[in-house]
């Protein structure tokens, strides 16, 4: 049995991957949060490590505050970066596997995009947040023997993100109740995906030792418009959804006009097992209750 210490262990994705590994005799999880390790302090992430000795650390701790990142490069770039590139010098020291939580924000450059973006293609931030994973995921490859970089996109899960507080479906639903009308972007096309499926699909992939870099995203590709649509079409709430542009939402940070993931690598492997992204919101809406 693998110990498996996990950083972020109650935010949205970490609540999923706590509960998923949790099942079956193949690993056991050392739940992390801010209480018992702060990953900037490399002498207390040191002791941590030393006393639980794990076979592998998952981090899915992030500044993930896109917006609130373009003023505080500062603490965005310890956290996200500098963190990450302690980690991976104490997993290298000890011949531990390293996983790193990424992002599809890594892309966004390519502004007349239309195909998913596969492992393969060149990334190319347009915010700070974008450009601190990146690098995270730069120094993670570069000092790190075993690694798994595992780039997500547009979550949704039970537990709802801390950084942010909710999460998107939430924020819609209770949009969809206190308004008549609600406005959506239409011009951000992405894969809204379901933290429980990535739980399931990652740790089938920590089962191997085929190292390297992932994406791990639902299937298929919508427009938060079109994912806003869905979710009251599927609650049957009476609501007006209205598609907008980005301009109307003036935000402080640029977000990529298309970033949808091929999950290409995991293809290779036989172990894509991601379902398409109404499934999964099906699915999260059952988990929640409001099915």
């Amino acid at each position: 049995m693998k110990k498996v210490a996990l950083i972020g262990a109650n935010g949205q994705l970490g609540t999923d991957i706590h509960k998923v590994f949790s099942s079956g005799n193949f690993f056991k999880i050392i739940p992390l949060t801010t209480k018992e390790i702060d990953i900037t302090d490399l002498n207390l992430t040191k002791k941590v490590f030393s006393k639980i000795n794990p076979d592998i650390v998952v981090n899915t701790a992030a500044f993930v505050r896109v917006d609130e990142a373009e003023d505080h490069q500062e603490e965005v770039f310890k956290i996200n970066t500098f963190a990450q590139k302690n980690l991976a010098e104490l997993c290298q020291e000890k011949n531990r596997t390293l996983v790193y939580i990424s992002t599809d924000y890594v892309f966004g450059e390519d502004k007349k995009r239309k195909t998913s973006y596969k492992e393969t293609d060149s990334p190319g931030p347009i915010n700070v947040y974008g450009l601190s994973k990146l690098a995270g995921e730069y120094a993670t490859k570069f000092i790190c023997s075993k690694y798994f970089i595992v780039r997500v996109c547009g979550l949704f899960g039970a537990a709802g993100s801390l950084g942010k507080g909710g999460n998107i479906v939430e924020t819609l639903i209770k949009a969809g109740k206190e308004k008549d009308v609600v406005k959506v972007v239409d011009d951000q096309i992405l894969t809204p995906t379901y933290t429980k499926d990535i739980a399931e699909n990652l740790k089938e992939l920590l089962k191997t030792e085929n190292y390297g870099l992932y994406h791990i995203t639902s299937e298929g590709q919508c427009s938060w418009w079109e994912f806003a649509s869905e979710i009251f079409r599927l609650l049957k709430m009476n609501v007006k959804c209205q598609p907008v542009t980005s301009d109307v939402f003036k935000t402080r940070a640029k977000r990529p006009a298309y970033s949808v993931l091929e999950n290409y690598n995991l293809k290779k492997l036989g172990l894509n097992k991601m379902r398409n992204w109404k499934k999964n919101l099906k699915l999260y809406l059952q988990e929640k209750g409001y099915l």
